[in-house]
């Protein structure tokens, strides 16, 4: 289908795209952000999304790339899957986010899509934004009044919707080192390439020959990322035999809201929920010590 008429700017500077997004946002015109155009596009074309204006983001300078800082990785929004994939640091420091994102689509979504790019468009189906959530990341957004740093679990508000106000644009995402922790991403799709019914993102720290700490991030389970809080929990300081994690991934659905649909029902999802949870913590806790 052809796209509804709309506006197109290309700024050449971060601040020259919050100004148009401002500029919209003052106008009562509605602007969408196109990055890697990977999930843009689509509801461009098919008419699901009908924005006045779309800014376009993709040569804006300092938005991509990978840096060491400390304690974290600090990754710009418009860096590519294939980049994240191919940067030594995320594998040492983030192998979670590596793994995830070696999932995504197909080499050439990866060669165009951002990592950004995924987390504003906030799909719950998707897999990085579960990611996210799941190692706790930070992302920073630029508007009129300045820079501010939003936690994952306060990002995502809901179905494709999230904190970033209307005249801001998303910079940076400020991962933190998961050395020594095992890892592992596991999902379901009807078929390949498509999206996955649900999706489980799990990193496990050991400790003294049990887990110490375990981090469990959702897709599908809901309108936005889930937080397997209640797994979490029930995994802290329990061994790791098949018998404790299947017990602990029992609570993998509680509280989520997975919706119903052509492709499986709620409770179907629950189930994926609970069966993949257990497989992935009993991959992750097989991982580095």
């Amino acid at each position: 289908m052809i796209p509804a008429a709309f506006d197109y700017v290309r700024p050449e500077s971060v601040g020259a795209a919050v100004s148009a997004l401002a500029d919209a946002e003052a106008a009562g015109r509605e602007a969408k952000v196109l990055a890697g155009g990977q999930s843009l596009l689509p509801l461009l074309r098919m008419r699901l999304a009908f924005p006045d204006l779309v800014v376009d983001a993709g040569r804006i300078p300092g938005l991509r790339g990978v840096r060491d800082d400390g304690d974290a990785l600090v990754i710009g929004a418009l860096t590519t899957h294939h980049e994240v994939l191919a940067e030594p640091l995320v594998r040492r420091h983030a192998g979670l986010l590596a793994a995830a994102t070696a999932t995504v689509a197909d080499p050439a979504v990866r060669h165009r899509g951002t990592l950004g790019g995924s987390l504003a468009h906030a799909d719950p189906a998707a897999d990085l934004p579960a990611v996210a959530l799941a190692l706790d990341a930070e992302l920073t957004a630029v508007g009129p009044a300045g820079r501010r740093t939003v936690p994952a679990r306060e990002f995502f508000t809901d179905y494709l919707t999230t904190a970033l106000a209307p005249g801001e644009l998303l910079a940076e995402i400020r991962v933190p080192k998961y050395d020594g922790w095992g890892f592992r991403y596991e999902k379901f799709s009807r078929a390949a390439q498509a999206w996955a019914l649900v999706g489980v993102a799990a990193a496990v720290r050991h400790g003294g020959g049990r887990i110490a700490e375990a981090r469990i991030g959702l897709t599908s389970m809901g309108p936005t990322p889930v937080r397997a809080a209640a797994v979490e929990a029930a995994l802290a300081g329990a061994d790791t035999t098949e018998e404790s994690v299947a017990q602990a991934a029992s609570a993998a659905a509680d509280g989520t809201r997975p919706a119903a649909d052509l492709s499986g029902s709620a409770a179907y999802r629950a189930h994926l929920a609970r069966v993949l949870t257990r497989r992935a913590v009993l991959a992750a806790a097989a991982g580095p010590a």
